[in-house]
C-alpha cells in the first residue's frame, strides 16, 4: 500500500473539487478499518455539506436483523468521531438487484440516482448563468478599454502638461483639451462669442504678420500634439490598431457567437428538463 504521492491530500483534494461525495459502506468488507474512516472524517472537515452515506450490498447483509446489526455498528463507530457525530445522520441501504435472487430488503437506490441528477441540474444552470456574466464581464472590459484609449492627451494632468511644453502653455491647452473632448462627446453648442474673440485677435495681428503666423501656429501645434502623443505613449500604452480591430472582433464574437450558443444551450436543457418530467 505505498504510493509515490499522498493518497489522502488527493482524495481529499477530488472531495474538493467534486459536488458530490459518496461514501459505501460495504457489509462483507472492512468498511471501518481506522484508514478509510480518517480520509471521511477529513472530507468532512471541509465539505461535510456534500457527503452522502450509503450501506452498499444490503441484500448480502443477511437477514434483517444482520442488516440492522451492520448498520449500528456503523453508527457507533462514525459517532466516536468527533467530525462524524452529526445529527440527522443518514445512510439508505443500496444495492444491485438480481431477478435470480430476489430480497426483501428496501433498495434505495432510485433515491442514488436522483440525487445525481439534481446535482448535474444545477450545476447546469449554475455554469449557464455563469456563462451569461463572463461574456457581459468580457464585453464590457473590451468596451472600457477602447474607450480609455481613444484620448490620449486628455489623460494628461496640468502637472504632467507643465513639465512637457511649460507652464505658460500647459493651462490653456488642458484646458482646450478638456473643451474639446467634452465638446465632441456630449455635442456642446459653442457660443457665437468665441468666434468673435478669435475674429478680434487675428485683426490685431499685422497683415503683413498673419501668413507667418499661421504656419508658426501650424507648426507649433503640430509639434505639441507630437510631443503629446509620444510622451502619453510612453506613460501610457496605446492600443494599436490591429490590437484594436482584434478586440472589437473579440466582442463582436463573444455577443453574437457565444450569447447565442449560451441561449441555445439553455433552450435545449429546458426542453430536456421537460421531457424528463414528462416521462
Amino acid at each position: 500500500m505505498v504510493y509515490p504521492f499522498e493518497v489522502n491530500n488527493a482524495i481529499t483534494s477530488f472531495g474538493e473539487q467534486a459536488d458530490l461525495i459518496f461514501v459505501f459502506f460495504d457489509p462483507m468488507g472492512q468498511a471501518l478499518c481506522k484508514r478509510t474512516l480518517n480520509i471521511v472524517e477529513k472530507l468532512s472537515e471541509k465539505c461535510g455539506d456534500k457527503l452522502r452515506f450509503y450501506l452498499s450490498k444490503a441484500d448480502e447483509a443477511g437477514r434483517e436483523t444482520d442488516r440492522q446489526r451492520v448498520m449500528m455498528q456503523i453508527v457507533q463507530e462514525l459517532c466516536r468521531r468527533p467530525g462524524l457525530n452529526k445529527c440527522g445522520f443518514e445512510m439508505p441501504t443500496i444495492y444491485i438487484p438480481n431477478p435470480q435472487k430476489p430480497s426483501r430488503c428496501v433498495n434505495q437506490i432510485d433515491e442514488v440516482c436522483e440525487t445525481i441528477e439534481k446535482s448535474i441540474n444545477q450545476a447546469v444552470q449554475k455554469t449557464l448563468n455563469q456563462l451569461e456574466k463572463d461574456c457581459d464581464l468580457i464585453i464590457s472590459t473590451i468596451s472600457n478599454t477602447l474607450d480609455q484609449d481613444r484620448f490620449i492627451i486628455s489623460t494628461f494632468t496640468p502637472g504632467d502638461l507643465d513639465a512637457l511644453v511649460g507652464e505658460g502653455l500647459a493651462k490653456p491647452l488642458y484646458l482646450s483639451t478638456v473643451r474639446s473632448y467634452f465638446s465632441a462627446l456630449c455635442n456642446i453648442y459653442i457660443p457665437p462669442v468665441v468666434h468673435g474673440v478669435v475674429v478680434y485677435l487675428w485683426e490685431w495681428i499685422p497683415e503683413d504678420w498673419q501668413i507667418m503666423f499661421v504656419l508658426i501656429f501650424g507648426a507649433l501645434s503640430y509639434l505639441l500634439f507630437f510631443l503629446a502623443k509620444y510622451f502619453a505613449r510612453q506613460s501610457n500604452k496605446t492600443l494599436t490598431k490591429r490590437e484594436k480591430k482584434k478586440l472589437v472582433e473579440d466582442s463582436d464574437y463573444v455577443q453574437d457567437s457565444v450569447k447565442a450558443k449560451k441561449r441555445k444551450l439553455y433552450e435545449e436543457y429546458l426542453q430536456q428538463c421537460a421531457a424528463e418530467y414528462d416521462f
